[in-house]
């Protein structure tokens, strides 16, 4: 008999969508044998809370969520080796469900949860007295203008929001100087955006690291170095198909740390939350947690 499923539901991923699938997402995993319980979360902590509680009681921890509050759940599971995720698709990007091949429709998405493969992952960490843990992608640069305006737009754009708030910011944008060090080879670049990448995309489908893999052990280091706004233009219409990556200003690295400081201040986000300010060491943790994935 499967254990019993803790359906955390964040009631505001995807501007409401979670919680308009809530009802049809219980009723699909009813009806495919499974008992539910669900929770709806008041914040990340609460998150944190409730997926400790029910891996202690041996039930699947399940998110109906945007990345985020998987990231969170995910930093709660480090230190529970038996404990499982579940990711059921309810934010505006839904870049992780992407990463691991489930279904973007939440009840389809639901035959994962009843019969998909244990699969143990990465994540990655913000290091500090407080580290905190993602599952998809950090960055910082222009990416932190990008992710505020994000964040602050209306829901009713869907996973478009990530477009339309590059447009935003590249009105005001300036290149900025980044002193980074990947596994301590450390250099000075000028450029808009540095990113360390567990998974391929994020954005809703920007495919800012195509060759990233989810169980190597490794980030890939994306550095993004256009000289001008028409260049960026070029790689976005690019990033989709993950193409921008032969650009001749745009490098990646794969490594297991990233320290990364600027010339001015950024703010540095992940799975579409913000997680700390420069400096800030980022780092990989091999098989962290384990999710089902589609068999």
């Amino acid at each position: 008999m499967p254990p019993p499923v803790r359906l955390l539901v964040n009631p505001s991923a995807g501007g409401g969508r979670a919680l308009a699938a809530q009802p049809a997402v219980e009723a699909e995993l009813a009806r495919l044998g499974l008992t539910v319980h669900a929770e709806h979360t008041r914040s990340l902590r609460d998150a944190e809370r409730l997926a400790v509680e029910a891996a202690r009681a041996g039930e699947t921890v399940v998110t109906l969520s945007g990345d985020g509050l998987i990231g969170a759940v995910a930093g709660a599971l480090r230190g529970h080796p038996d404990a499982v995720i579940g990711v059921l698709p309810g934010g505006r990007g839904n870049d992780f469900a992407r990463a691991l091949g489930i279904p973007l429709n939440p009840v389809a998405a639901c035959a994962v949860i009843a019969a998909g493969t244990p699969r143990p992952i990465d994540v990655g960490e913000l290091a500090g007295p407080a580290p905190r843990t993602f599952v998809g992608i950090a960055s910082l640069g222009f990416d932190s203008v990008a992710n505020r305006l994000a964040n602050e737009a209306p829901g009713r754009l869907g996973r478009f929001v990530y477009v339309y708030a590059a447009l935003r910011a590249l009105t005001t944008w300036r290149p900025a100087t980044f002193d980074v060090a990947v596994d301590r080879d450390r250099r000075t670049l000028p450029g808009w955006t540095v990113a360390a990448c567990n998974a391929t995309s994020y954005g809703g489908g920007m495919l800012a690291a195509p060759g990233a893999r989810l169980d190597d052990g490794l980030l890939d280091m994306v550095f993004f170095a256009p000289r001008t706004r028409l260049q960026f233009l070029r790689a976005m219409r690019r990033v989709f198909k993950g193409t921008h990556v032969d650009l001749d200003f745009v490098s990646v690295r794969r490594g297991r740390e990233l320290w990364v400081d600027a010339d001015r201040p950024f703010d540095v986000y992940a799975d579409g939350d913000l997680i700390g300010t420069l400096p800030a060491t980022i780092r990989v943790v091999p098989a962290a947690v384990t999710v089902l994935a589609p068999a």
